[in-house]
């Protein structure tokens, strides 16, 4: 997932379409597991199927888009957002918690539980699509929007 186009960016300034493209599916099916466990969908996840829950990334050029050298520490320079995003998991399984069980009683998942959990996936997608999958090199901001 990330050596692959870890090397490519640094030997050859290219970014294989066919690997670009498992990266994505492989994070959208990540995403449609998560918001599964989450109750925020109640199908289960597909593998072969688009589903309720999008995910795009653009595709980079990666000789007009990304940084060659870059690639080498985006990694280290998620370490900020990997530890803001333990805590964000943490307080995310609480949420979920009491999602569980305001649906079992009201029949609804509060609009404020459903917003943050959706914020803290989101915040996932941008430091994967910044530091492990290299599409970007713009810097994911800290928010949950």
């Amino acid at each position: 997932m990330f050596l692959g186009p870890l090397l490519m960016i640094l030997f050859r300034q290219k970014y294989p379409r066919w690997w670009f493209d498992w990266n994505l599916e492989l994070q959208r099916f990540g995403n449609w597991v998560n918001a599964y466990l989450a109750p925020m969908d109640d199908r289960y996840p597909s593998t072969d199927e688009h589903q309720s829950v999008h995910l795009d990334n653009p595709y980079p050029d990666a000789q007009r888009d990304l940084n060659r050298w870059l690639p080498l520490v985006k990694w280290l320079l998620g370490i900020p957002h990997y530890v803001l995003l333990f805590f964000l998991d943490i307080a995310a399984v609480v949420v979920v918690i009491i999602a569980w069980f305001a649906i079992l009683f009201t029949g609804r998942y509060p609009r404020a539980l459903f917003d943050f959990v959706e914020g803290v996936i989101r915040w996932h997608n941008r430091v994967i699509a910044y530091a492990f999958l290299l599409v970007t090199d713009e810097y994911p901001p800290f928010r949950l929007r």
